[in-house]
């Protein structure tokens, strides 16, 4: 399908770099979580919470921005809403690299997330309106394991030889470079939803939504520890960086073989495999003795959620056309993400890396249980209409 505008529609190649590119922006704080909880508390001697609570404040700025928009996403002007949230977060990021006081830090991250959360919501909200928004939101998520690869392979020695600085430096560049991409933002292909923007999302949706919230809550409290895991293990920090490296190669796979399931296997059962399997691994990781078990449990990890979401992106498009539910795929995985490290942080600090792993298999079964409900609800009518 083609927009009359020549390369302005998600469909051509053009549009599909865009908003790949701006996934990829958007979602690097779930990529970057261990190396930046890790720099903070190894260059900015923060103690685990306050690392925790630092990340936190941009992934919760994100959530409130992605609430806010995602009722609007009809309504709002698309490439300036993209263009300059990204801009603005390139500026916070920009005058984070100068500071070092926690306050002031936290501060900043809340700004960048919140500027940084209303570009991605449009974003998705996009790819949702999308034809195919199974298919693009796949390929979005092969452009994030490669960004993934390139990121965990140059980042981690940066800042080992640069400092901690070097991070909100290479997040500012990146938030810059894609406000300028976004000067160029496609407009949605379908047309014919604008108007569907009243209706009530059904119970299938909503549990969808939790389900996704909850697994991300997941990913986050055992991902966003991996760097620190390994450190205390006595792993050390280069085989720490050589794995996170490893992870981002094995994160090529997951989307694109979603993308090529995508009409053979039911996104529902597949979630219903991905919550307690992921809760499995975070056990793993949390637990292990040895390097090659905590290596192994670590590089499937996040593979699971990456699956999982591919399908239930495409289930949510089809249960909510008119893009609001999709538009709000940054609180979907953000509440859990931004409540994961301050949360991880504290658990680890008072319970030990074995309460890490308790709270894990509680998140799972919470995440299992939504998932089951959709399953209950998707057979009903009032399922598949938004």
């Amino acid at each position: 399908m083609q927009n009359p505008v020549q390369g302005r529609a998600p469909e051509t190649w053009r549009g599909r770099g865009i908003l790949m590119l701006c996934h990829f922006t958007g979602m690097v704080d779930l990529v970057a979580l261990p190396v930046w909880v890790g720099a903070l508390v190894q260059h900015y001697g923060f103690g685990l919470e306050q690392a925790g609570i630092t990340v936190t404040a941009f992934l919760a700025g994100a959530v409130a921005a992605s609430l806010f928009t995602a009722p609007r996403f009809g309504r709002l002007p698309r490439t300036a809403c993209v263009a300059g949230g990204y801009g603005v977060a390139a500026l916070a990021f920009a005058g984070a690299a100068l500071i070092t006081d926690f306050g002031t830090l936290a501060l900043l991250h809340l700004v960048a997330g919140l500027a940084a959360g209303i570009a991605l919501s449009v974003t998705h909200g996009t790819i949702g309106r999308s034809a195919n928004p199974h298919r693009l939101f796949a390929l979005a998520g092969t452009a994030l394991g490669i960004g993934a690869v390139v990121f965990y392979a140059a980042v981690p020695p940066a800042i080992a030889a640069h400092g901690g600085a070097t991070l909100f430096k290479v997040l500012a560049g990146l938030m810059a470079v894609t406000a300028l991409a976004a000067l160029a933002f496609p407009r949605p292909a379908r047309v014919g939803h604008e108007q569907v923007t009243h209706g009530r999302l059904s119970r299938a949706a909503w549990c969808a939504i939790f389900g996704v919230a909850a697994m991300a809550l997941n990913q986050a409290l055992t991902f966003s520890m991996l760097d620190r895991i390994g450190i205390m293990r006595g792993f050390g920090q280069e085989a720490v960086n050589q794995l996170l490296v490893v992870v981002g190669l094995v994160n090529l796979l997951p989307a694109a073989i979603a993308g090529f399931l995508d009409k053979r296997l039911n996104p529902v059962r597949v979630a219903l495999v991905a919550a307690p399997l992921q809760a499995a691994l975070a056990v793993t990781v949390s637990r292990a003795a040895g390097y090659p078990l905590y290596a192994l449990a670590a590089c499937v990890y996040p593979a699971v959620l990456i699956f999982m979401h591919t399908f239930l992106f495409g289930l949510i498009a089809r249960l909510d056309p008119s893009g609001r539910a999709l538009a709000s795929t940054p609180a979907m995985m953000m509440t859990g993400s931004a409540i994961g490290p301050a949360l991880a942080g504290t658990v680890a600090t008072h319970a030990g890396f074995g309460g890490l792993a308790a709270l894990a298999i509680a998140v799972g079964a919470c995440a299992t249980l939504c998932f089951a409900l959709v399953a209950r609800q998707a057979g009903t009518p009032a399922a598949a209409t938004a």
